[in-house]
């Protein structure tokens, strides 16, 4: 058997970090922030040696889970953003609210940052917290107010709604979310009353 080449090690230690992080998401979904190294171990099926010697402790591996959270949604919003023509109109809206609920069941890490943020990021430090905040409201919430061309809790509400429906998946165990029927909700949610 020959040794690994550099290469390999390095996609190896690519795929377990990642591996952890996806654990550790599901994991906050499970126990809360409050959650342990091993709890994260148990779920990535890893010894606590290894997700130790890449995250000794959980507010390292928090940090990073919402890191690539956040650069996973603003990808998304930047796509999303690129693709659209035009002045944006409810249809138009209507699909982000899709490609939103798609992305968060498929991806743990993105839907924590949503989850988190309906939160008010309040299982971080102080100042994590603040930070996380402003990043969401800067890079995520903002943008999107912009593109929907609203000012009031128009876009609170369209959140609300996909965020508290999402949570079925994880908190519940629904297998499967209705996306079109949810979006639906999410839209008449922020357009009630105008």
């Amino acid at each position: 058997m020959c040794p690994r080449t550099k290469e390999q090690n390095e996609r190896i230690r690519i795929q377990r970090r990642e591996q952890i992080l996806d654990a550790s998401a599901r994991t906050y979904f499970r126990t809360g922030a409050s959650f342990d190294i091993r709890d994260v171990a148990r779920e990535a099926e890893l010894g606590y040696g290894t997700v130790y010697h890449y995250y000794p402790n959980r507010h390292l591996l928090i940090e990073d889970v919402l890191d690539s959270g956040f650069e996973r949604c603003e990808q998304s919003l930047a796509e999303w953003a690129n693709i659209r023509r035009g002045s944006p109109d409810n249809k138009q809206l209507l699909m982000y609210c899709k490609t939103l609920l798609r992305l968060w069941q498929s991806d743990a890490r993105a839907y924590l940052v949503y989850k988190m943020a309906a939160e008010h990021y309040a299982g971080l430090p102080e100042k994590d917290r603040h930070a996380a905040q402003r990043r969401f409201k800067e890079r995520l919430y903002v943008p999107l107010q912009s593109i929907a061309q609203c000012e009031d809790d128009s876009i609170d509400l369209l959140l609300a709604v996909l965020v508290g429906c999402c949570g079925l998946q994880y908190y519940a165990g629904a297998s499967e979310l209705d996306v079109d029927r949810i979006a639906q909700l999410a839209m008449q949610a922020m357009t009630k009353g105008s």
